[in-house]
């Protein structure tokens, strides 16, 4: 398990599990007072820390290699009808906005970077559940 963090991306631009924790928590409290995502957040989800918990264990595995997060975040994402491709473009500039403002430059660099691949999969994968062609309007930056 060493030697494969050690190879991680986010091994080499610094990010550790407490930037990882400040990074999920800044966003998610923007998250849950933005007014285009946080109703949809806020009527979902009741246990926050659980789920603050579950994100921090995502983004270990993402950029650490790390392997903890166990989930199925295509399956939870399509169940949503309410998403659109405006939802996607918000959740990517607001996550921009707090990786630039919690954390070193590289490492932002890096968190950004992975999360546009993320959000490009889900949309994609979404549009295609739901038949093609509802998200495809909208285009994730």
């Amino acid at each position: 398990m060493h030697d494969r963090q050690t190879k991680a991306p986010g091994f080499a631009v610094g990010i550790t599990e407490p930037m990882i924790e400040a990074l999920v928590h800044a966003f998610y409290a923007n998250v849950r007072r933005d007014e285009l995502l946080g109703p949809i957040f806020n009527s979902r989800i009741d246990d926050w820390d659980a789920h603050l918990a579950k994100l921090c264990r995502f983004w270990s595995s993402v950029t650490l290699m790390t392997g903890t997060y166990e989930g199925r975040p295509m399956a939870v994402h399509a169940a949503l009808p309410e998403i659109e491709g405006e939802h996607f473009a918000r959740w990517l500039a607001l996550f921009e906005e707090t990786a630039r403002a919690v954390c070193p430059p590289d490492a932002a660099a890096l968190f950004v970077d992975r999360a546009h691949r993320i959000a490009g999969s889900l949309k994609h994968g979404i549009d295609l559940h739901r038949g093609g062609g509802r998200l495809a309007a909208v285009s994730v930056p």
